[in-house]
């Protein structure tokens, strides 16, 4: 029952608890399932067939349209694999959880502007660009829209914001400046930002509509530094091997150890584009990441809306488990938590996820806590006979079932 083809999936935000160190970034306390599940009746079968019951023992398991308490699936031994995973990195943004799950460690977070980016640099860019900026504060993107959108109808001028990550994030109308150009803006600014700062990311965030009704498109475009090391993406390329890239896996991997990526627009386009890409990827490594849960409900503490899109996940999650092939497996995981039920509208530092589900796979094995993200890039090395990566501990031989060629 050898394993040819690696489903994986990233629940952007989907957090399962503090971590030890939590208070120091702030984020005592935080809980992204648990908070959601006890202000919403959740239900996600699929993901508690899965084991987030025996992550989250507080879920609520109330039915959402009757009320009646049902039998919990945590009753039943999980479908699979299922574990928590540390994040070793300082840190607690996506470029560093997809990292370091994919096997790099960061030993210092990627440095994060408080009080807007300094003025030498500001300067240079509006030089570069020809054009004056608004704001350059620390700002929610949709609160920046409602403070600065009508300032930047009138001048022209592109607002410049950043959050609690390493982000230089720019805001510009369609309309006023074209998508194309905000990308030009945007290649300026990581150049001065990014080369020049070691800033995490650039983020294009264009916006369209009227004041007091502005949305934000579907173009956004994240510039990100290249990884530090290698990768098992890196190695898995290297190897021969299909690595496509769903979402924003291309922005956040600056299309390293990627053969194809698909661009998504929502959540919904993400599972199509999955289900897509398993008619037309035999084998190889399928990697997805779902981002509106981060950036549409977590970063607008949307509890309601984030529930709603986690039962639309679930499902999809259902239907995508009763199709997997004998040769393929499934890993199911997170990046960093954004606990919505918090003051703060920012990432929050807590556990993530690990489910491992396929016909190779043991049912019922509870991997624990691990160390580091990287266990999984580890797991996914063994998994494909390539090198060892320079950080984690593969859990490959604790899942398989007995008698598996690949424990030979």
């Amino acid at each position: 029952m050898a394993v040819s083809r690696l489903i994986w999936i990233v629940v952007d935000s989907l957090g399962v608890g503090e971590l030890p160190d939590a208070a120091a970034y702030g984020d005592a306390g935080s809980h992204t399932v648990a908070h959601i599940g006890e202000a919403v009746p959740l239900q996600v079968p699929t993901l508690r067939a899965l084991g987030l019951d025996r992550l989250v023992p507080s879920l609520s398991v109330a039915d959402r349209h009757d009320q009646r308490r049902q039998a919990s699936p945590s009753q039943l031994a999980p479908l699979g694999a299922y574990g928590r995973m540390a994040e070793a990195s300082a840190g607690k943004d996506s470029v560093t959880g997809h990292w370091e799950m994919t096997g790099i460690i960061l030993d210092r977070p990627f440095p994060t502007f408080s009080h807007g980016f300094p003025r030498d640099l500001m300067q240079e860019f509006e030089r570069r660009i020809a054009r004056r900026t608004l704001g350059n504060v620390v700002a929610s993107g949709t609160v920046i829209l409602d403070r600065l959108g009508a300032a930047h109808l009138q001048t022209g001028s592109p607002i410049v914001y950043t959050s609690a990550d390493s982000v230089f994030q720019i805001a510009a109308h369609e309309d006023v400046v074209p998508v194309d150009a905000l990308y030009g803006m945007c290649e300026v600014a990581f150049d001065l930002a990014a080369r020049g700062l070691g800033v995490a990311r650039v983020i294009a965030r264009p916006f369209v509509g009227i004041p007091g009704a502005f949305v934000r498109t579907a173009n956004r475009k994240d510039f990100t530094l290249e990884p530090t090391g290698l990768t098992v993406l890196d190695y898995l390329q290297q190897a021969g091997h299909a690595v496509v890239g769903i979402g924003k896996i291309h922005d956040l991997f600056s299309g390293r150890g990627l053969t194809r990526s698909v661009h998504t627009t929502s959540d919904t386009h993400g599972m199509d584009a999955l289900d897509d890409e398993l008619r037309r990827t035999p084998s190889g490594v399928l990697f997805c990441n779902l981002v509106d849960f981060d950036a549409l409900y977590g970063h607008r503490n949307d509890i309601a809306g984030y529930a709603a899109n986690l039962e639309r996940f679930d499902v999809r999650l259902g239907q995508l488990l009763a199709v997997l092939g004998p040769s393929d497996l499934l890993v199911v995981t997170a990046d960093h938590g954004n606990d919505p039920s918090t003051v703060s509208t920012d990432h929050s530092r807590e556990y993530v996820p690990v489910f491992v589900a396929g016909r190779a796979v043991s049912a019922g094995v509870d991997l624990g806590t691990r160390d580091s993200f990287a266990d999984l890039g580890q797991t996914v090395a063994e998994l494909f006979a390539l090198p060892r990566l320079a950080h984690g501990r593969s859990f490959l031989r604790e899942i398989l079932k007995p008698g598996d060629p690949l424990l030979h």
